[in-house]
């Protein structure tokens, strides 16, 4: 049911990636498409077994690049162009992290625990790059609610599900692909259901 679920989730998520990016959301667009490799990871490691590959592919692209470029993608809503060189650089640098760490302990067939597997660097990085990602997709949403409640509200919701099943992933707890296909629904409602448009012309 775990490998259904996480496909499931990998489907969707690619799905409303492209979405995105016939809109011209990038960012989002990237952010989403990064959420299909780490639920494709998920599906893969459910299916036949977690190995160092596979959980490279889960840490960087959902653990180091999803949040920070729903980060991205917020402060471009708000015309702060600047934001899309963050990105590049930043995008740059986790990708070097994630093929360059090094990997101890053995894998099984659940999510593997971050804490298991690696030493402070790479988690660090993960847990700065999640924070602030996070942090500006809310404080965004927030300050803009009142021209975009619902959208705002859908993506606020869309983050909390995704931290909780990080959370839980990270626990070692199942049923994470049903947080992973949840938030992307509720992310994409909030981006791609009204105006994008948030600064005034």
């Amino acid at each position: 049911m775990d490998v259904l679920v996480a496909y499931a989730a990998a489907l969707v998520s690619f799905a409303l990636a492209g979405a995105l990016r016939a809109r011209r959301r990038y960012a989002w667009a990237a952010a989403l498409t990064a959420y299909a490799f780490a639920a494709s990871a998920m599906a893969w490691g459910a299916a036949d077994g977690w190995d160092a590959r596979t959980f490279r592919v889960y840490y960087l692209a959902g653990g180091m690049l999803t949040a920070p470029l729903l980060g991205v993608g917020s402060l471009l809503l708000t015309g702060r162009r600047w934001a899309t060189h963050v990105a590049l650089l930043y995008t740059g640098f986790a990708i070097g992290v994630a093929v360059t760490m090094p990997l101890h302990g053995s894998f099984g067939s659940g999510i593997p625990a971050a804490q298991d597997h690696l030493e402070w660097l790479p988690r660090a990085v993960a847990i700065a790059a999640n924070s602030l990602g996070s942090l500006t997709v809310v404080v965004v949403a927030l300050a803009t609610l009142r021209r975009r409640p619902l959208g705002n509200t859908l993506i606020i919701a869309g983050v909390a599900v995704a931290a909780t099943g990080s959370g839980l992933s990270g626990l070692g707890v199942s049923g994470a692909g049903g947080f992973v296909l949840a938030a992307a629904c509720l992310l994409y409602l909030g981006v791609a259901g009204l105006p994008f448009r948030l600064e005034q012309p």
